[in-house]
């Protein structure tokens, strides 16, 4: 009769450890990014699979009807409804982390530092974000996509019409038209604090409270004009090149947001993999997503990459890619061509049409 009491007793006390590091897991949101949405096989499998190799619960936000909206909703208003969204979740009371994908970091960003009210965010592990702005809008394919891509870049991103109902003008940043940018562009400078005279102190120490921000730059990204936004490295105001990298910009060296405050502390962990655009294997996503995760998270500073003295990219040795990484888990980069109901609403929206 002994065996059996031995047995229940560990059978309870494996329950209750098991209960106990769930209970105390930190859970995380996945943002999606545009023409996704939560319900889609990659996503959903994305998140499911972070979870299990974390242990800790995760959450797809879902922004109106995800793919649409992803599209067409004003960052400004996608940030305002992930914002309440997060605040009535019970489960993440207590704090929580982010992983955002592509145009999703700009989103959970817009909740780290305009979200009032909101729980705490701990740990932000951004893919492929484009946080210093893109030159281009997302990949269009060809034909009359890239003709309607084109006559946005050149004659309409900044009007009022098309920002307030095209998303990704909130983030398109032309280094040849900065006036029309600073002046017209609804989101991205207010998240950035660009503006000079309208610089808020708020978003900074709510950036800077973050436990580690973690920037996921994907080396074959065609889909991010330049890649390195995805580190907050972008083009000197009236060129396109060179690349000015993300410690020697006016937004780092003058900490408009915090984020020299932040890479001083250790808390900034600049990763580069092999890949196409959010083209992350399973092995690259438990190397360097997964970690941040756990509780134990908050003291991991290990994967710190300083790039301080690092001369031009083509010179940079990726020193995180491995051979795992040429399967991609989560590909973006096909999911950026334009469905045919986004094809058509924008070619009314411009005045193009196929003949």
């Amino acid at each position: 009769m002994a065996f059996p009491s031995k047995f229940v007793a560990f059978f309870v006390s494996f329950l209750v450890l098991i209960t106990t590091q769930y209970s105390h897991s930190i859970p995380f949101i996945v943002i999606h990014g545009i023409a996704d949405q939560c319900s889609h096989r990659g996503v959903k499998q994305f998140t499911e699979l972070l979870t299990n190799f974390s242990g800790s619960k995760g959450y797809c936000i879902e922004v109106g009807d995800g793919t649409w909206d992803s599209w067409f909703m004003p960052l400004e208003e996608q940030t305002a409804v992930v914002c309440e969204k997060v605040k009535k979740m019970k489960e993440l009371s207590k704090g929580y982390n982010i992983v955002g994908l592509s145009q999703g970091n700009l989103i959970g960003r817009g909740v780290v530092q305009f979200c009032d009210g909101g729980p705490q965010v701990k740990n932000f592990i951004s893919l492929a974000g484009p946080h210093a702005g893109t030159a281009s809008v997302p990949l269009c394919g060809s034909g009359i996509l890239c003709m309607l891509a084109d006559k946005l870049i050149k004659s309409g991103i900044y009007t009022d019409y098309i920002q307030a109902h095209l998303a990704p003008s909130g983030y398109l940043k032309l280094p040849n038209d900065m006036l029309n940018y600073l002046e017209k562009c609804r989101f991205l400078p207010k998240l950035n604090n660009e503006l000079p005279d309208e610089r808020n102190s708020t978003y900074k120490q709510r950036f800077t409270s973050l436990q580690n921000l973690v920037l996921i730059m994907f080396e074959n990204d065609s889909v991010l004009i330049p890649r390195e936004t995805s580190w907050f490295g972008y083009y000197p105001d009236g060129a396109f090149k060179p690349v000015v990298h993300p410690q020697e910009t006016k937004l780092y060296t003058e900490d408009w947001i915090g984020l020299k405050t932040l890479d001083d502390a250790g808390r900034v962990h600049y990763i580069s993999v092999a890949g196409g655009h959010l083209g992350i294997s399973r092995e690259d996503m438990k190397k360097h997503v997964v970690p941040y995760l756990k509780d134990r998270a908050s003291m991991v500073h290990g994967s710190h990459n300083n790039i301080r003295n690092i001369g031009k990219r083509k010179q940079r040795v990726p020193w995180l890619q491995d051979k795992a990484s040429s399967k991609p888990m989560l590909d973006g980069s096909s999911s950026y061509n334009w469905p045919p109901s986004v094809q058509s609403f924008i070619g009314e929206l411009l005045g193009l049409a196929e003949d």
